[in-house]
């Protein structure tokens, strides 16, 4: 992949996070999209989603606020540093998806499941390097001599 159209992919991954994660962001939004979450979860044929205590809704606007910090910081300085740290972070957020999915019958897991992959995966890939460059780094040179203490 070109450098360029990695740098693209990452402003494209941190707009999808924006749009996804503004209903976490606070917990009166969260408390609207969570009902929302439920009745789809009870379309797709398991139970209602269980309540949720302040706490929960909480703990859910201090994730949603720091997912929508992390991609506004990608989307106004992409680069392949952060392309590949999401990736990670993608990852393992597909991790904990799945093993949710594994503990509890949550269909509605899918739409959170699916795109986190399909991002990390896509984030993962090999950048090619700019032309004219044989090397990830370029080799230490020095102008000055390199000398050790015994005069050498």
């Amino acid at each position: 992949m070109q450098p360029a159209t990695y740098l693209r992919l990452t402003r494209a991954s941190a707009l999808y996070d924006i749009v996804q994660i503004l209903p976490f962001a606070t917990p009166w939004s969260f408390a609207l999209f969570y009902q929302q979450l439920s009745t789809l979860n009870v379309w797709l044929g398991a139970d209602p989603l269980p309540a949720f205590a302040p706490l929960h809704f909480v703990l859910s606007s201090l994730l949603g606020t720091l997912v929508l910090l992390w991609s506004v910081f990608r989307l106004g300085s992409p680069s392949r540093r952060l392309g590949r740290f999401d990736a990670v972070g993608r990852l393992l957020f597909a991790f904990w998806i799945a093993w949710a999915m594994l503990q509890v019958s949550m269909p509605v897991l899918w739409i959170f499941l699916l795109p986190e992959l399909a991002w990390g995966v896509l984030e993962s890939l090999r950048v090619d390097q700019p032309s004219g460059s044989r090397t990830s780094r370029a080799a230490f040179r020095s102008a000055a001599p390199m000398r050790s203490r015994r005069g050498g």
